[in-house]
């Protein structure tokens, strides 16, 4: 691997791992997320029980997604792409994508509509990475050299 491919395969890697510790993080918490309380205005303990546990059912969702789009990015990351397959270029952002555009929708929603910070900037990181690792990994057109007489 060049050096260019060796950037964009670390650049797919560390957007890899940052939304694979958003699946690590979600499904395991016991409530929510500091910026949730601010949004809704309360606290853990005054949100009704079956609510507490609506919340938590889609955080673990949003938890397992980000799983499973990590191990999808991953077995192409570590297989098809060191291969130069081209399918991987694309493949491995398209999934990276399709967990994070939806997420920063949410949390952009949320900034916009209530006085919470969500991390929406760490979505913003990984899809720049993702677009990076895509640009680095185009290969390069070269120029035709003219026909020699």
């Amino acid at each position: 691997m060049n050096k260019r491919m060796k950037i964009a395969f670390g650049c797919r890697l560390l957007a890899l791992l940052m939304i694979a510790l958003l699946g690590v993080i979600c499904p395991f918490r016991m409530e929510f997320m500091p910026y949730h309380a601010v949004a809704l205005g309360k606290s853990w303990a005054d949100i009704d029980p079956s609510l507490q546990i609506l919340l938590l059912a889609l955080m673990k969702g949003t938890g397992g997604a980000c799983l499973a789009a990590a191990v999808a990015m991953g077995v192409p990351l570590f297989i098809p792409f060191r291969q130069r397959l081209s399918w991987a270029r694309w493949g491995i952002p398209v999934i990276g994508m399709v967990v994070q555009l939806p997420a920063l929708y949410a949390m952009a929603s949320v900034a916009i509509n209530t006085s919470a910070q969500p991390p929406w900037i760490g979505s913003l990181i990984v899809m720049a990475l993702l677009i990076a690792g895509v640009i680095l990994s185009m290969e390069p057109k070269r120029l035709e050299q003219p026909a020699q007489r």
